[in-house]
């Protein structure tokens, strides 16, 4: 009887973890790229400065729309896992500025990355659109938080918080709207304060 041929293992796969490795670094050298050079950034320069092969970023990005708006999201995820940080390992109402002061950073992020937003299918308005209910519900969890602890009064609206720093969109064009948003942050906040916390 002929014996058996020892079967050949599988060829060894890279580990996940240096899969997403990976997708991290061509996500954040992306995001520098297309801030710097819009939407018709040399995809084989982001791959090179990523130190990948052009192979290894088509395979997680098949189009440049695609990359385009990986980023974006990837910029909201942070946003909104930052949120459950704060919330996690800082009292509320110094939970809620945090993070309210972050997504002014992310709204300048996002002014510097929209003109190759603008390209992809269904243009930045829809990648925008698509993050709203992120941000409300980090606005609305966080505001919550707030109220509960006492921090702020109880017929505080948390759409109020988001009308009033979403509407930080329509003036990044005016110079000096970024120092004029922080305050904004303490305004709303100490308006919503109860008597008795106010100084």
């Amino acid at each position: 009887m002929p014996k058996k041929k020892p079967s050949t293992p599988p060829p060894s796969r890279k580990p996940r973890a240096d899969a997403e490795r990976n997708r991290e670094r061509i996500l954040e050298v992306a995001k520098e790229v297309f801030t710097r050079d819009g939407a018709a950034a040399s995809l084989d320069d982001i791959a090179r400065r990523s130190g990948i092969g052009n192979a290894t970023l088509y395979r997680h990005f098949p189009t440049r729309d695609d990359l385009i708006e990986a980023v974006y999201r990837s910029e909201v995820e942070k946003l909104a896992a930052a949120e459950q940080r704060f919330a996690a390992t800082m009292p509320p109402l110094e939970a809620l500025r945090a993070w309210m002061l972050l997504f002014i950073d992310h709204v300048a992020d996002k002014r510097l990355i929209l003109p190759a937003m603008d390209t992809v299918a269904g243009g930045s308005v829809r990648l925008i659109e698509g993050a709203r209910s992120d941000v409300h519900g980090a606005f609305v969890s966080l505001v919550q938080r707030a109220i509960a602890s006492g921090d702020l009064r109880a017929d505080t609206n948390p759409d109020d918080f988001v009308r009033a720093l979403v509407g930080v969109f329509h003036t990044t064009a005016l110079q000096g709207w970024e120092p004029s948003a922080r305050r904004i942050v303490d305004i709303l906040i100490a308006g919503s304060q109860p008597a008795s916390k106010m100084p």
